[in-house]
Order: structure tokens, then sequence, then C-alpha cells
């Protein structure tokens, strides 16, 4: 169901709010809710590995203590996530 700027305006004036207030608290919201689901998938890649960051896991591989071809998606799942958390900290820092 699309949500469209006429709708938005009737529900801010139900809740007695401006459009911008429900449009911000409605996107910090979803950030913080995507902000969640990386965190938590940034920790089960950690955990299974024992590591606290991508060059942690990268250092594993140089020193020969992670074998590359079992687990570069895992890399680079992991990289990606962390990217993707740095991006909506520093967009909901400046919301």
């Amino acid at each position: 169901m699309a949500i469209g700027i006429k709708e938005i305006e009737v529900l801010a004036e139900k809740l007695n709010l401006s459009k911008e207030e429900i449009l911000h608290e409605s996107l910090q919201f979803f950030l913080e809710r995507k902000l969640r689901e990386l965190k938590i998938e940034i920790f089960k890649i950690r955990v299974k590995y024992g590591i606290s960051s991508v060059e942690e896991f990268e250092e594993q591989y140089r020193k020969g203590m992670v074998e590359e071809k079992d687990t570069w998606q895992d890399l680079q799942k992991l990289d990606h996530f962390e990217f993707k958390r740095d991006e909506i900290e520093e967009v909901l820092k400046n919301l």
C-alpha cells in the first residue's frame, strides 16, 4: 500500500503534527530499525569467526588462520554490512 502526500497530510492533521515531523520521525524509525538489523548480522559474523572487524578478518586470511574458499562470502558480507552501518549512522547523526 503506497501512502501519498495527501494521506500524510490527513494523518498529520489528525495527530496535530506537521507532515515534516511525521516524515522525519518515520525516516528516523526506519533507519534505526535497519541499523539494528545490520548490527545483528555484523554480530553473527563476528561471533562465528571470533573477530571484531573486517580488518581483523583480513588479518586472519593473511596469517592463514582462515580458509578463504569457505569464508570469503562472509568477509564480503561483513564488509558490506559495516559500510552500510557507517552510512546509516552518519545519516542519523545529521537528522
